[in-house]
């Protein structure tokens, strides 16, 4: 029987494959239910695609809050959206260069710095309590509320999937609810295994959740993207990363915080948020010049990933 270090391991791996595994199976299943009704690929891109894969972050940092301490989902979140910027799309952007619809522009990416500034201001005070966590699913509510309004305005979107536009099908509602399953298994595996792991190794919770927990629940998102950005289907790879950031601040921590107050540490207010700020704001400015991402900025988006990975280390 494995014990110790190799034990974590194995959890954190295993975990991982599982993870990455049910993220997939959710976003097949969520991708063709949200087309099989009738919403448009870039709507499908930021709403339903990006919630099913930020479900890891949902499920890691609920069961990281519970069970360990509310620094792991703190740090998995906003780890996560750093690593969703400058390693995701600066993967993706390296990969193909990224074109950036209007639309994206005006109805998606100015939600996505609201919530980044909402976490530094209502996280100036080093609490993110119930109250808080309230505004941030008021804010959620009213995004969402905003792009269904979006949804009933716009022409009905051409289908080029044949068996997309056939409603809500079982095999579709299975896969969904087969990644559900999955999520919640590969979840607890991969909190334990890196909390055991970098525990042993004298690593604080809130190192483990910026790292080995930000990029384990962030494969979701790297596979989405980086295959629209291979396929060409910017739309997904685009709106899948700002829709995905939207959701892991308001709906994660929104919904950690109605559950369990959570603690902002002084070292977090000095380098973690000030980091996923500016990494949003140079994002938004790149995306603004020339509606694309060339590989020039996909190079920066890393490098400054880099910059952060080594500034974490003790």
């Amino acid at each position: 029987m494995l014990s110790g270090i190799p034990l974590y391991l194995a959890l954190l791996a295993v975990g991982v494959v599982v993870l990455y595994a049910g993220a997939e199976l959710l976003v097949a299943g969520a991708g063709r239910l949200a087309l099989g009704i009738g919403l448009r690929a870039a709507t499908v891109g930021v709403t339903v695609i990006a919630f099913a894969t930020t479900a890891p972050e949902l499920f890691v940092s609920t069961i990281g809050a519970l069970n360990v301490s509310t620094d792991i989902g703190l740090g998995a979140v906003i780890g996560s959206n750093i690593a969703n910027i400058g390693l995701v799309l600066g993967v993706s952007a390296l990969i193909k260069p990224l074109q950036v619809r209007s639309i994206v522009m005006r109805r998606h990416v100015p939600f996505m710095l609201l919530a980044a500034v909402l976490l530094v201001v209502l996280g100036a005070d080093g609490t993110i309590g119930r109250l808080e966590g309230a505004i941030f699913l008021l804010v959620l509510g009213g995004f969402t509320a905003y792009l269904v309004y979006y949804v009933n305005v716009d022409p009905a979107p051409t289908v080029d999937d044949p068996a997309a536009g056939d409603g809500i099908a079982a095999r579709d509602v299975a896969l969904v609810l087969g990644g559900l399953v999955a999520l919640v298994i590969g979840s607890r595996w991969l909190v334990s295994g890196g909390t055991g792991l970098l525990s042993e190794l004298g690593f604080s919770d809130l190192f483990i959740g910026l790292t080995v927990l930000a990029l384990g629940t962030s494969l979701p998102e790297l596979a989405a993207s980086v295959v629209g950005s291979v396929r060409g289907e910017t739309e997904f790879a685009i709106g899948n990363i700002v829709g995905s950031n939207i959701y892991n601040i308001l709906a994660v921590l929104g919904i950690v915080a109605l559950i369990t107050p959570i603690e902002i540490a002084p070292s977090t207010l000095r380098l973690e948020l000030p980091v996923l700020v500016v990494f949003t704001i140079v994002l938004v400015a790149m995306m603004g010049y020339g509606r694309r991402l060339t590989r020039l900025d996909g190079a920066g988006l890393v490098a400054g990933y880099v910059v952060f990975l080594y500034l974490l280390f003790p």
